[in-house]
């Protein structure tokens, strides 16, 4: 390892907190229900109910996941009047969000979805870059 990535590798390396901080992440990112519903919310803010129809699950179940989320830092709430609107909590958690389902595509058999409109607008360079 040269001087350059010691160096990054020293900045960059978690203290035991940090650790169990994004641990805790992955672990409520290993739902599919609670998946789904931070994917819901990577563009809109929506009350339970809504969610509770993208989920394809009974209201009160999704509330619990979104206390989880709530609790891990994944999610904010907003109340108007008796209605709770979850958003997320930052452009942080919407990165994760978007970079896991980017690396998912790339753990298929064809061309990724997001590399898509780079290959309709560069055709002749696609063939040359491996995407796997």
């Amino acid at each position: 390892m040269n001087a350059y990535n010691q160096a990054t590798a020293a900045r960059h390396r978690p203290t035991p907190e940090e650790m169990d901080l994004a641990t805790e992440v992955f672990q409520m990112l290993a739902d599919a229900t609670r998946f789904r519903l931070l994917l819901a919310l990577v563009d809109d803010e929506l009350a339970v109910n809504d969610l509770a129809q993208v989920a394809e699950k009974p209201p009160t179940g999704v509330s619990q996941h979104l206390a989880k989320l709530r609790l891990a830092r994944l999610v904010a709430t907003r109340r108007e009047g008796t209605r709770v609107f979850y958003r997320l909590e930052n452009d942080h958690v919407r990165q994760l969000i978007v970079d896991v389902l980017n690396h998912a595509e790339h753990m298929g058999p064809s061309l990724p979805r997001h590399h898509q409109q780079q290959a309709l607008l560069f055709p002749n360079t696609q063939q040359e870059i491996e995407f796997r």
